[in-house]
């Protein structure tokens, strides 16, 4: 049954943040025929607007549905979220600097313009653009599975809706690149801090206060079936828990919108103040976390853990404030979609289609494949959705995470130094994505975390993290021997003096 109120609240929003898609085009105007300006906003946002891309970017529609999710099936392994995105902040302070400057120096539009100006190897650059691209698409499709759970909360089952959202959000997409996804971030944050705050006042308060909430999910989390959960994770899980949340630390600005959002800021500065101001999103994040807990407190029973907060929310709120949150929920799906995608146009463009198929491309003739490929790419994760279970999609994510992990050394090391080789760097990150994709396979897609068996011990821990270990101790080993053989390293376009460039940009946007 259709809850027309949810429903016409939702569609108010939604027509609200699709008007402003199609008006971004004339924020910051500058010519959208060229992909610094509309893959990546003229690289001219200041810290307030790239404080809302971010955030809408990190802080999904997924994150909203399934780390509640993961909560209300698991318990406190799902919590893991939330350390991760602190330790992060203060990587990107430190690193994230370096990667602006020397972009903005030479004109990079991805990471893997840096790898092929660095190394002067169009092989390692492809390798990481690949495993970018692929990274990303399955990420696309969990936005939209985010989506699919909150329409069908209301009522509303079939495909229709979510193709006209995709169509909209490939049109603007299109239309405006990214100066779009950064002003409905804005809309989209102001919804989601409006929603969880109360959340967090009104439902603890309904369900009898947060001792109340514990002591239900202390009770029913040890009879979930097959694997049982626990409100506190257990000495043997200490391993996995810690190295989950290393490794997705780790891997978070690794990806292509991560780093196209980094390279949209005006300035060094801008980055360093978002890293100090971001974590009030991982403050908002434990209470998101703290959605499926209260879930199981209220009595939510249902078969697919990704219904435990829409159907929350149903209960406990009036309709019309459902819809509003639902709304909110769905533009957290479109924000990232839209980056994501624009951010694997940028990188077939610059990596694949200039380097292969049309070196001397013109600066229109570029963006204009980069626009029809995120609209391909878009087509393509509604089409995986469409056509294959979510779990796949899912099983996919994870290897996203595994993968994007093993490009760590290659796009971080090399900010601080040429030393490692390139041919060692591309044959570690061919032996992190294969040992990773082993222990993906190994465990049947059903979990990240892999035991690794030394000795007599056993310790379990994020396969990504062991996979890296493995691609670092390749890179190493391997660029002693190289160096040692006077095996030449490629021709370096940067300087060091590239990678500390200051910059004098406005406090705000």
């Amino acid at each position: 049954m259709v809850n027309w109120t949810a429903l016409s609240v939702f569609i108010i929003f939604f027509v609200l943040v699709t008007v402003i898609g199609f008006s971004a085009a004339r924020f910051k105007r500058g010519n959208l025929d060229h992909i610094d300006e509309w893959g990546l906003g003229g690289r001219q946002f200041g810290t307030l607007i790239t404080w809302f891309l971010l955030g809408g970017d990190l802080y999904t529609a997924y994150t909203f549905i399934a780390i509640p999710a993961l909560m209300y099936t698991a318990g406190a392994t799902g919590f893991f979220a939330v350390p991760y995105t602190i330790i992060i902040y203060p990587f990107v302070f430190v690193v994230m600097p370096r990667l602006w400057s020397v972009s903005k120096k030479h004109g990079f539009v991805t990471a893997s313009d840096f790898v092929r100006g660095r190394f002067d190897s169009s092989a390692l650059a492809l390798a990481i653009a690949i495993t970018g691209i692929l990274a990303t698409m399955p990420y696309i499709a969990l936005q939209l599975v985010g989506m699919q759970a909150v329409i069908a909360a209301m009522g509303v089952h079939g495909e229709l809706p979510l193709i006209v959202a995709l169509v909209i959000l490939a049109a603007y997409s299109f239309m405006s690149g990214l100066r779009a996804p950064a002003m409905i971030a804005i809309v989209k944050d102001l919804m989601i801090y409006i929603t969880i705050i109360a959340a967090v006042i009104i439902i603890p308060a309904k369900l009898g206060g947060f001792g109340h909430i514990f002591h239900v999910a202390n009770a029913v989390l040890p009879t979930r079936k097959p694997v049982p959960g626990a409100l506190i994770i257990g000495p043997k899980a200490y391993s996995a828990y810690a190295t989950l949340a290393l490794g997705s630390a780790l891997a978070l600005f690794l990806y292509p919108h991560s780093v196209t959002g980094i390279l949209s800021s005006k300035g060094r500065d801008v980055i360093k103040r978002n890293a100090a101001f971001l974590p009030a999103y991982s403050f908002v994040l434990g209470f998101i976390a703290l959605l499926g807990i209260m879930a199981i407190a209220a009595g939510i029973q249902t078969k697919s853990p990704t219904m435990s907060v829409p159907l929350l929310l149903l209960k406990e709120f009036p309709s019309w404030f459902a819809g509003f949150a639902f709304s909110a929920i769905a533009i957290g799906a479109l924000v990232p979609a839209s980056i994501m995608s624009i951010a694997a146009g940028n990188l077939f463009t610059r990596n694949v289609y200039r380097e292969y198929i049309s070196p001397k491309a013109l600066p229109k003739r570029e963006a204009m494949v980069a626009k029809v490929v995120t609209l391909i790419v878009q087509l393509g994760a509604l089409l995986f959705i469409m056509a294959l279970p979510t779990t796949l999609a899912i099983n996919f994510q994870l290897l996203g995470g595994i993968w994007i992990l093993q490009t760590l050394p290659t796009l971080v090391f090399s900010l601080y130094t040429r030393w490692f080789h390139r041919y060692a760097l591309l044959l570690g990150w061919l032996v992190g994505m294969a040992i990773g994709t082993w222990m993906a396979i190994a465990q049947n897609f059903k979990s990240s975390v892999y035991a690794l068996h030394i000795g007599g011990a056993v310790i379990p821990g994020y396969a990504a993290v062991w996979a890296l270990i493995a691609n670092i101790v390749v890179v190493v080993l391997l660029s002693f021997v190289l160096h040692a053989l006077n095996v030449h390293n490629g021709n370096d376009v940067t300087q060091k003096e590239d990678y500390e460039e200051q910059s004098a940009d406005s406090a705000l946007a």
